[in-house]
């Protein structure tokens, strides 16, 4: 199966990472760093994001930040498009800096703000590249500095972090400082650097329990939060979806959906339609019927006449659910050109 879909809404928190390719350095003086926080600085004061903590490593960074009015794809754009051009003409260099695209993780911020802000902020410490934490408070290339005063830098926001550790900012930062020192000897938590149930929960220990109760929790890899929080973002995306469908003036035809769901599960037309029981198939008939009855709003005796089942086989398959991404393919679908053709 390919990649998900991004999640990007507004207002959603985000820790986002980026890293060289081949573990390459993408900072390689001062020069780089100041450039890359200049654009992101930008960004915030347009009005794009809200920055509430950012580390700058040489082969990669962290930044935990809120979307504002726009999507998330395109300040990264600008930010990435624009450090790489300025990086190749500095080094008279061509191609790719990055691997791969960004890795962004929605972020459930009640939950989780406090501990990546802290886990962000002490990167610079667990490298090396500040010896203690009087050496982190000076460090330049980390927003830690910026929270407990050291360095002023007006677009990264401060406040919102340090309204979490009190009213006033002279105890709040001391109550900061005193988090951070508390955290100074707590490793790599690679809890904090994903999503999907064991890191949602917090280990494997918790996932055990919850199973052991019977009980069932929505999870996403594209997700840190509750099970909840889950539901939430992926209801509001696909809804986001539905109505990019609806406002396109068009509905896709059940051909158009069969092409995109065989073309991403990897199954021919021909094992669509024939009733092929290889998994994959199965999988692909679920994910058109889903689209077609409830995304697209076919009935299901049309779903089960162009695939040649029976009505009922498509009302059961629509009730228990797809068993594949279906916000992948409805971005796919919705991205190709509406052909008007008929059934």
């Amino acid at each position: 199966m390919p990649r998900s879909a991004r999640i990007d809404a507004p207002g959603v928190l985000h820790h986002i990472i980026g890293r060289g390719i081949e573990r390459r350095r993408i900072f390689l003086d001062d020069a780089d760093r100041d450039d890359f926080l200049n654009r992101l600085a930008s960004l915030a004061e347009l009005g794009a994001l809200d920055v509430y903590a950012w580390a700058l490593l040489p082969n990669h960074f962290h930044l935990l930040c809120k979307t504002k009015h726009q999507p998330l794809s395109i300040s990264m754009h600008r930010l990435l498009t624009g450090y790489v051009v300025n990086f190749n003409k500095r080094r008279q260099r061509h191609g790719h800096l990055f691997q791969n695209r960004f890795k962004s993780i929605v972020c459930q911020e009640d939950r989780y703000l406090k501990e990546l802000v802290r886990y962000i902020h002490l990167n610079p410490l667990r490298s090396g590249l500040a010896n203690d934490l009087d050496g982190l408070a000076a460090f330049p290339y980390g927003g830690h500095s910026a929270v407990i005063g050291q360095i002023d830098r007006v677009w990264q926001d401060t406040g919102r972090v340090l309204s979490l550790f009190g009213r006033y900012h002279r105890s709040a930062r001391r109550a900061y400082q005193e988090f951070v020192a508390a955290g100074a000897s707590n490793g790599r938590k690679p809890e904090l650097v994903g999503g999907g149930l064991v890191r949602s929960l917090g280990g494997w220990s918790e996932v055990i329990a919850l199973r052991r109760r019977g009980e069932r929790s929505a999870y996403d890899q594209r997700i840190l939060g509750d099970g909840e929080f889950v539901s939430q973002i992926v209801d509001q995306m696909e809804e986001r979806l539905r109505q990019n469908l609806r406002l396109s003036g068009s509905k896709p035809d059940i051909g158009r959906v069969c092409r995109e769901v065989c073309d991403t599960c990897g199954v021919s037309a021909g094992e669509l339609c024939a009733g092929s029981r290889r998994r994959q198939a199965v999988t692909a008939r679920g994910a058109v019927a889903w689209i077609a009855v409830r995304e697209l709003g076919f009935s299901g005796a049309d779903v089960a006449r162009y695939l040649g089942v029976s009505t009922s086989c498509i009302t059961r398959t629509v009730a228990t659910g797809p068993r594949s991404d279906v916000g992948t393919l409805l971005k796919r679908i919705d991205r190709q050109p509406v052909s008007g053709s008929p059934m």
